[in-house]
């Protein structure tokens, strides 16, 4: 096997095995990306074994065939090299890493590519397709919501399903939820409603672009994605995800509103002085302004105006403030409004004007 090709086309593709490889293990196939030489292009491949990534990259071929290199260190050696073209060459169970601009060489020992497991293949029986730019939306309004607590395994991803003719994308650590839909028709067929992991959802983050159709195809156990050169497959979470819809309050008679990006600076500075086991931030709601306030015991506090839209009596409301930091970070309107009830119930967080998402968030107690 034998190829040459430009250094940043390659560790752009590489970077993306350190998303998805967990092993570190320098003699374990699991440590190790698959490279494959075909017509024009290199195909490489990672796994974890749960989650599969595939893609493509252009190369001058000069000779065919297939190899396995251990990531960290192939990473490490392009990081390290100078912009321009470099060879790989791979023979006996060793390949050699040679940039044209430099007297260097490197060699890595490789294990053979028929030892790199088999992906899962997609039947297309429920294969759909969207634009691509709506579904990035989907998952960035939802996979930061996903719980890390692993005893409660069923919320460790984002719940996606189909309700008449609309997608639909939530998520929940049992203290805030982030929902968002689409209209999508009645063309996409109705499947079951899944939990994807979010491994795969942080690589669409990342990797997809604006333009074009991403195709996804859903069957019992695994969720197939296409996007550009990009193919990625992931084994569900298997359980039975909180019946969200409970959580969602179908009134709330208060409201206030603000700029996303006052809020989101005075969340900044304010936090620098909060307790980081509760995280709590204060919000004194009170018409025309908001205070924001934390203390850090025997340290210090911080407080900050900000103006509003608010023409009720005044409240006080304690939130962590991560929990209202992550969703407005990721919202695209300027203002936002904040509907509440009472001080201790749930709030719903919304873009102004209303879109197709929103954010619920469980206050703290105030002391």
């Amino acid at each position: 096997m034998k190829f040459t090709c430009e250094k940043n086309v390659l560790l752009k593709e590489i970077a993306i095995a350190q998303e998805i490889i967990s092993s570190k293990n320098a003699i374990s196939i699991l440590s190790n990306i698959y490279l494959e030489t075909e017509n024009d292009s290199l195909i490489i491949k990672a796994t974890d074994i749960k989650v599969n990534f595939e893609t493509k990259v252009p190369v001058t071929v000069l000779e065919n065939g297939s190899t396995t290199v251990f990531w960290e260190k192939f990473f490490g050696i392009l990081n390290s090299i100078p912009d321009g073209d470099l060879e790989f060459e791979q023979s006996d169970m060793r390949v050699s890493i040679k940039p044209t601009l430099k007297r260097a060489k490197f060699q890595l020992k490789s294990i053979a590519s028929d030892k790199f497991p088999e992906f899962p293949v997609s039947n297309n029986d429920n294969l759909f397709e969207l634009p691509v730019k709506e579904f990035k939306e989907m998952v960035s309004q939802t996979v930061f919501a996903v719980s890390d607590d692993e005893t409660r395994y069923f919320m460790n991803g984002v719940f996606f399903e189909k309700q008449g003719e609309k997608l639909i994308m939530v998520a929940t650590d049992g203290r805030r939820l982030a929902y968002i839909d689409k209209e999508v028709g009645a063309n996409i067929k109705e499947f079951p409603g899944i939990i994807i992991p979010p491994k795969i959802l942080n690589i669409i983050i990342k990797r997809a672009g604006d333009e074009g159709l991403v195709s996804i195809s859903i069957t019992d156990k695994t969720i197939f994605i296409k996007f550009g050169s990009y193919q990625l497959s992931s084994v569900l979470i298997e359980g039975q995800f909180p019946n969200y819809h409970r959580v969602i309050p179908e009134n709330q008679s208060h409201s206030f509103s603000m700029d996303r990006f006052e809020m989101l600076d005075a969340l900044k500075r304010v936090s620098l002085l909060v307790e980081q086991k509760s995280r709590r931030v204060y919000f004194g709601v009170a018409p025309g302004v908001i205070t924001i306030s934390s203390e850090e015991s025997d340290i210090g506090i911080a407080k900050e105006e900000i103006p509003c839209k608010y023409d009720g009596d005044e409240v006080s409301i304690a939130l962590n403030y991560r929990y209202i930091e992550e969703p407005l970070k990721v919202m695209s309107e300027n203002e936002i409004s904040v509907l509440f009830t009472e001080p201790n119930k749930v709030i719903t967080i919304k873009p102004v004007p209303e879109k197709d998402y929103f954010h619920i968030l469980m206050p703290m107690q105030l002391d």
